[in-house]
């Protein structure tokens, strides 16, 4: 385990509820914060070699942790992976840049085409991992290319059309390899409207959805032809609650966090999609990871 984390950030028994934005989850046997793709490469190898088993994450904004945490190592693409560098019109961003700061970045710049990225509390990379997007925008839009390290700790290296984007999915998700850098192109444009527009956005968030409580962001995906928070809205599910786990009042696609049990949790969940399944025959399906085991064994 020495040589494995040499030189590097570890926490051993690392409690995730600290790493999430619902702020739940038991603990994780290593947490490890890796400061490049050479080293995230690395950790796969020796923990290969281990028999470990590898999860990675990024902010965990869109995440469930169980409580029974998570064996082996967990991989956190955050804090020291962020450098942003520019060429021309086009953004490089390793992935454990916040979206939003690459937004701003990419505004600072007078570039156009992140602004509906401004408020979404995620990574560069997990923003790819299922194609993130508000407000008409999503990843796929800017996308360019995709650098990564797969499973066995090889790198790869994808191209737009090879990302495959789709509904909050990519060829990321379907591969299972990790992010390390995403090169975005994006439009000049003005940076006062630019700006701006980051604004009205921004606000419009603050207005509809609870941020002022911890939650995974938007639950459920949207059903086609439908909205997930107008059809649990319609089945009378506002405020609706198991435990310390809530249907926001101000958003009901947000399913809001106020206690310390996933199990709570995960039931709020299942009730939802069971009741919305009964008054209006529609099946919503979760947007946001379920990772971890529900008990420590």
């Amino acid at each position: 385990m020495r040589e494995m984390f040499e030189g590097m950030e570890v926490i051993r028994d690392a409690e995730m509820r600290r790493y999430t934005t619902l702020r739940l989850g038991g603990p994780a046997d290593w947490l490890a914060f890796p400061g490049s793709g050479q080293e995230i490469a690395a950790l796969f190898r020796e923990a290969g070699k281990a028999g470990m088993p590898v999860t990675v994450i990024g902010h965990g904004s869109n995440l469930l942790v169980l409580d029974g945490g998570i064996r082996g190592l967990v991989i956190r693409v955050e804090k020291n992976m962020r450098e942003i560098r520019r060429s021309g019109n086009r953004l490089t961003v390793q992935a454990g840049a916040m979206l939003g700061s690459a937004a701003a970045a990419a505004a600072e710049a007078g570039l156009s085409g992140l602004e509906f990225a401004a408020g979404i509390p995620g990574t560069v990379g997990g923003s790819v991992f299922m194609n993130a997007g508000a407000y008409g925008g999503e990843m796929a839009d800017v996308t360019v290319q995709v650098r990564g390290v797969l499973p066995g700790g090889e790198e790869i290296c994808l191209g737009r059309e090879e990302m495959d984007f789709g509904y909050r999915t990519s060829a990321v998700r379907r591969l299972g390899f990790t992010v390390t850098e995403v090169t975005m192109e994006l439009a000049e444009g003005d940076p006062a409207g630019i700006r701006a527009r980051m604004e009205e956005l921004n606000a419009r968030r603050a207005e509809k959805q609870p941020l002022d409580v911890p939650s995974a962001g938007s639950t459920f995906k949207r059903p086609e032809g439908y909205f997930a928070a107008a059809l649990i809205d319609q089945c009378g599910l506002k405020g609706y609650s198991v435990g310390k786990a809530q249907v926001s009042l101000k958003h009901a696609g947000f399913l809001v966090n106020t206690g310390d049990s996933s199990r709570d949790y995960l039931e709020l969940v299942q009730a939802v999609q069971r009741i919305v399944k009964e008054r209006a025959g529609v099946e919503l399906e979760m947007e946001i990871r379920i990772l971890g085991e529900e008990t420590r064994g």
